[in-house]
């Protein structure tokens, strides 16, 4: 059984452990030892060089499934034993830790490794950066998991505001008429997918409503992209999304009320036997003048 003393038991572990999370770039972080673990927590024997104390201990790594560890001779003396976790988020483009790869080319995961000396001592540990181009092998990922990374590779945004416009000047008292336009990013329905450990998930996300607050103390809430105004309409209200202002912005901050579309989106994923919903939420901003009539005598 390993024992889980920390690095920090002695100076010297510290002193032998201080290496930039980058120190191996060079070597294989997943080893010679066999895989069979899942992508978010895994274990898989590994050959860690030089500080972890070289080579794994004796008996035959098989990688079995229970516990993630070699089923050898039952010693566990002298065991390398990493864990891999997804770096959430991924690093940005350019970081040293994608070793000279682009964001989507394989992905960066935090690597634990623990090295059993075997006897009274401590073990050791070192946490780095690795990258892989390929998940842990026999890797399994929760659809809903990959649900939520396919939604992160729509870039859905808040509300495309049409109207109000931030150039216009409303009226006291004349109806306003509020509508967005509409895109896969901003209104949707916008479709994604994602893979992982033989499993595809895909997920399909569309606004179901905007919330939109006034400025005033007023808030609307629309369950449609809204109406375009046309001049026909003359003094009519928006028949789906609307506002009339009663007093002037002229105390507000710059003399403009600041308003706010809120939009939720609605998503629906399937795969991997499995279904379920996600929502998500995206704000626009808009500062809108609304003055009195003029009336010239």
């Amino acid at each position: 059984m390993l024992r889980r003393n920390t690095v920090v038991a002695a100076a010297t572990v510290l002193t032998a452990l201080a290496v930039p999370l980058d120190s191996y770039a060079g070597e294989d972080p997943k080893g010679s030892g066999s895989a069979d673990c899942g992508l978010y927590t895994c274990q898989v024997e590994v050959d860690v060089p030089g500080q972890l104390g070289g080579q794994a201990g004796g008996g035959d790594s098989t990688g079995g499934a229970a516990g993630g560890r070699s089923s050898g001779s039952g010693d566990d003396s002298n065991k390398n034993v990493c864990t891999y976790k997804l770096a959430d988020p991924q690093p940005p483009t350019g970081s040293l830790d994608w070793k000279g790869h682009e964001p989507g080319d394989g992905a960066v995961y935090e690597q634990t490794c623990i090295w059993d000396p075997g006897g009274p001592g401590p073990e050791h540990s070192i946490v780095r950066m690795v990258w892989l181009a390929e998940p842990p092998e026999q890797a399994t990922v929760a659809p809903a998991v990959l649900a939520q990374r396919a939604v992160d590779s729509m870039t859905l945004l808040g509300p495309d505001i049409a109207s109000p416009r931030v150039a216009g000047r409303y009226t006291v008292g004349v109806p306003m008429w509020m509508w967005v336009n509409q895109s896969a990013t901003t209104y949707g329905p916008n479709t994604a997918s994602a893979s992982a450990g033989g499993i595809t998930v895909t997920a399909t996300a569309k606004v179901s409503k905007i919330v939109w607050t006034m400025g005033d103390g007023a808030s609307v809430t629309c369950n449609g992209p809204g109406t375009p105004y046309a001049s026909s309409e003359g003094m009519a209200q928006s028949p789906t999304c609307g506002h009339v202002y009663s007093k002037i912005s002229a105390g507000a901050q710059n003399g403009k009320f600041p308003v706010t579309a809120t939009s939720t989106w609605a998503i629906n994923w399937q795969g991997g036997g499995q279904a379920g919903q996600l929502t998500e939420v995206r704000q626009t901003n808009v500062q809108v003048a609304v003055g009195e009539v003029q009336v010239v005598r």
